[in-house]
């Protein structure tokens, strides 16, 4: 037997952890030669294809962990070309080029060397056509029909194919996985179920701090934690600290405002002469000289004033509005300057909501556009 190179790939589908199909080329040369050394032959083999089912062992269910080493064996069918040449001393025959069936049957070991990569070491068995070698085995003293049987030693890389975010499936055991993922979850499971407790545990304890901080012992309605005078008798009037109040006895003086006629006619000669510019809040030099006695009335008396300002129903609602309570503002802010009291006067604007006379006609728009001066 003669020792040659050979060269061969293949792919495979795997189908499960532990089975798959391939689907593999081998090529090269095979020799050999009687003992006595009457006759020797070589055959050279350029192609042969073959279909094969691999099983890999080590991926079973009976092993609980992804292993680094995995036998496997396969067994198949496939064609093979060959050209045999036989050479008896120093005359050589070469055959005819056929193509033949054949059965390759393969062991070994691969050895996971990195993520999707193995190493394959194997023996591959060949049982190949009676005139593999170039002899027919019918012709002869003793005729024999067995095939020939050639041998494949290989070493080569087995690369997966695919999502390389996936596990190989060749390399993996469903077992081992599901173990993994169970211990990868629990520990994830574990790490939230002890940040949840000791965030319920922090929580727990500031709200005990809560109900602490927030017990009135001297039921006062002031929390401990802002009691200032803990132990106050019950019933007695306290302030935001919890300290008693202490009332004094106070005499609540009232006076009685009398406003007399005259203070009421000047009140009208004012409303009578108030004007305005016309669609605004300036009011008019004619009627300074009334709000000016007004203004004297309400220095000398300290008296009230409230002061309405009221539109027709000419344009919109919201400037009526606006005009009606600038114009009361005008007033007021006009009374302040000769001396009245600002806090004693309250400037309100109506719009056209209180007529005292129909916006149908001139006169009664007129009459709507007004401010009203009461006293009080």
């Amino acid at each position: 037997m003669d020792h040659n190179i050979g060269y061969s790939a293949y792919i495979k589908k795997q189908i499960s952890p532990s089975f798959g199909f391939k689907a593999s080329y081998l090529g090269g040369k095979v020799g050999g030669a009687y003992k006595d050394g009457t006759q020797s032959f070589e055959t050279k083999t350029p192609w042969s294809v073959a279909l094969s089912g691999e099983w890999t062992m080590a991926n079973t269910n009976w092993r609980f962990f992804n292993s680094f080493i995995k036998p496997y064996v396969s067994l198949g069918l496939g064609v093979l070309n060959s050209e045999a040449t036989v050479m008896t001393g120093s005359t050589s025959n070469t055959f005819d080029s056929q193509s033949k069936l054949y059965v390759p049957a393969d062991f070994g070991l691969k050895f996971a060397i990195a993520k999707g990569i193995n190493l394959d070491l194997g023996y591959q068995l060949n049982w190949a056509n009676q005139r593999f070698d170039g002899s027919d085995p019918a012709v002869g003293p003793v005729p024999t029909y067995k095939n020939d049987l050639f041998s494949y030693a290989h070493a080569g890389l087995e690369i997966a194919l695919g999502n390389s975010s996936l596990p190989t499936l060749n390399n993996s055991n469903p077992v081992a996985t599901l173990v993994n993922d169970y211990n990868t979850k629990y520990d994830d499971l574990k790490a939230q179920r002890d940040a949840l407790v000791a965030a319920n545990q922090a929580l727990e304890s500031k709200v005990a701090s809560l109900n602490t901080d927030l017990q009135d012992d001297d039921g006062d309605g002031v929390a401990n934690k802002f009691d200032k005078c803990p132990g106050t008798p019950s019933g007695v009037q306290v302030d935001g600290a919890g300290c008693p109040i202490l009332v004094k006895n106070e005499t609540k003086i009232v006076e009685k405002v009398v406003i007399t006629e005259a203070d009421r006619k000047t009140v009208d000669e004012a409303i009578k002469n108030l004007e305005f510019e016309t669609g605004k809040s300036v009011i008019r030099p004619t009627s300074y000289n009334s709000l000016n006695r007004v203004a004297a009335l309400l220095v000398e008396k300290d008296f009230s004033l409230k002061l309405a300002g009221h539109t027709d129903n000419t344009g919109s609602l919201q400037l009526n509005l606006r005009l009606s309570k600038e114009r009361a503002e005008s007033v007021k802010a006009y009374l302040v300057s000769k001396g009245a009291n600002p806090s004693r006067i309250e400037a309100t604007g109506y719009g056209p909501n209180q007529p005292i006379a129909s916006n149908k006609t001139a006169e009664g728009r007129q009459q709507n556009r007004r401010v009203e001066f009461t006293l009080y």
